[in-house]
């Protein structure tokens, strides 16, 4: 596409996204997040919640609207901090802060099987670590590049 043609259809900007995650059970949900992952309340309605952590937004639907085991990246800023306060609070960590070239990332899983991705930067000079699926698989980094399948 051509950069005039591109200019021509650049259109209204976005302010931000806000992912919707399918939850069971708004209630139980709300109160996981809220209690364990430190967000607060911003709206409810039956069935549906927004919850929010600095500017970080996400909804929550009672049984409608997306699929169970979404997964959300999260800027954190500094995962390391986050690590330590979600380990306290009880929170289900799938993969703690691990080193990779696009950040130094830990996932989080919520009561439904939705993932949070958070990350701050990455450790420079530090090696790659191991990569943990949506299966739980684990993947290390190969030395020529791309990835290879733990057995």
């Amino acid at each position: 596409m051509s950069a005039a043609a591109s200019q021509a259809h650049k259109g209204i900007e976005f302010d931000g996204v806000t992912p919707v995650l399918r939850v069971r059970d708004v209630e139980a949900s709300t109160e996981y997040y809220v209690r364990v992952l430190g967000f607060k309340i911003d709206f409810q309605t039956a069935g549906f919640v927004s919850v929010s952590r600095g500017r970080c937004c996400l909804f929550l639907c009672e049984g409608d609207q997306g699929n169970p085991g979404s997964w959300v990246w999260i800027d954190a800023k500094d995962v390391e901090v986050v690590h330590e306060e979600f380990r306290n609070s009880g929170a289900k960590i799938r993969n703690p802060p691990t080193n990779y070239p696009w950040a130094l990332e830990m996932q989080v899983e919520d009561p439904d099987g939705n993932v949070l991705r958070l990350g701050s930067d990455p450790r420079p000079n530090e090696p790659t670590g191991d990569w943990l699926d949506m299966h739980g698989n684990r993947w290390f980094p190969l030395s020529g590049g791309g990835w290879g399948r733990s057995e």
